[in-house]
């Protein structure tokens, strides 16, 4: 009988929040009057939606924060460097290791602290990780490419473990009097990677590009009171986006579970990043399956790019929504990036701490269910 192919597995995951919390009306006492006006225009305000768009955002579009209910952001002084050392010390912590033990270190942040330089070499010198650390940018789809990465260089042999560390700092780059800003925030998740015994680990995957997005969002230096800054900005085609990209979900998961031998009736629980509020939804809808195989954690972080990813499976995983044992299917999506899936045996992970009030945005678990057998 043919040995099994090697594996690695997630071993440890963990997500930490800046102190700043910004609430609906947070916006509405400072930009009073941005919020006014795009009340008034009501479904044209915002990217993400037309007309014609799914019927699961419909609720949405009266409001001019989209379903957003709040979101984090950088404190006066603190450092995206200093969100992302607190998921990965949780993340360590949880799985009885540290900086030492480690010997990949891959960072992805959106946006570093300094302009085109990524975190990789700060994270590694304040965790004592002795060995390789780079950094690695697909946008939202960042800490998804990196664990893809991470699993095929441990499963080749080439490292032992690999600490993911994803982070998200739109407040320093969404101008505050923009809607953009309103749907999107700050925060970071930590992984930690490892070899498996066979029976957990990435199982499957599929990740193709979405360069037809190139420009439909984009970074600009601009000059405001005196001093230089990046800030995003959305072109007309940011309105059929996300609409446009569900297209991929289908091929990117289908393939996926192809290759290891399964279909989607077999996956147990997905994870999506989800960029608005309906997305759980809509990528439900598109997929056939139902929405209690998922979770979204938008009411409690609203978008927070590639620390999506990380928030969501925390989130399914504390709350009994995956279990050891299961398929779990991830799928993320981001603009002039990637659209890819990845599929996992999940087995033993070690959770770091949830951040008060984010169990509190899940369903209730579903009945525990019987360990899955065949492939995968």
């Amino acid at each position: 009988m043919t040995a099994p192919a090697p594996r690695a597995a997630v071993r440890a995951l963990a997500v930490a929040f800046p102190d700043e919390v910004r609430t609906n009306q947070w916006f509405r006492d400072r930009f009073g009057a941005e919020v006014a006006a795009v009340e008034a225009r009501r479904a044209d305000a915002l990217p993400g939606h037309r007309a014609g768009a799914p019927p699961a955002a419909a609720r949405y579009l009266a409001d001019p924060f989209r379903g957003t209910v709040q979101r984090f952001a950088l404190a006066p002084g603190q450092r995206v460097l200093d969100v992302e050392l607190d998921a990965a010390r949780r993340a360590l912590d949880a799985a009885g290791l540290a900086g030492g033990d480690i010997d990949l270190l891959i960072s992805t942040s959106l946006p570093s602290d300094q302009p085109a330089v990524g975190q990789a070499a700060f994270l590694a010198q304040a965790l004592g990780v002795a060995g390789a650390a780079w950094n690695l940018e697909s946008t939202c789809s960042s800490s998804m490419v990196a664990l893809q990465t991470a699993c095929g260089l441990i499963a080749a042999g080439q490292y032992r473990r690999a600490l993911i560390v994803s982070s998200c700092a739109y407040s320093r780059i969404i101008d505050g009097r923009s809607p953009l800003s309103w749907v999107a925030g700050d925060g970071a998740g930590a992984l930690v990677v490892a070899a498996s015994d066979g029976r957990d680990g990435l199982v499957g995957m599929h990740t193709v590009h979405t360069g037809e997005t190139c420009g439909v969002f984009a970074n600009h230096l601009v000059v405001e009171d005196g001093a230089a800054h990046i800030r995003m900005a959305a072109d007309p085609r940011a309105t059929t986006f996300l609409e446009d990209t569900l297209r991929y979900l289908p091929a990117c998961c289908g393939a996926a579970a192809a290759r290891a031998g399964v279909t989607l009736a077999d996956v147990d629980g997905f994870v999506f990043n989800t960029p608005v509020a309906w997305f759980t939804d809509v990528a439900c809808d598109a997929l056939g399956v139902s929405p209690g195989r998922t979770v979204t954690a938008y009411p409690f972080c609203a978008n927070v790019g590639p620390a999506l990813m990380p928030t969501n499976l925390l989130l399914a995983a504390a709350t009994g929504r995956i279990r050891r044992g299961d398929l779990v299917m991830l799928y993320g999506v981001g603009s002039v990036s990637t659209a890819t899936a990845t599929l996992l045996r999940w087995g033993d992970v070690a959770l770091g701490a949830a951040p008060p009030g984010l169990l509190d945005v899940a369903p209730p678990a579903a009945p525990a269910r019987a360990a899955p057998a065949g492939p995968g």
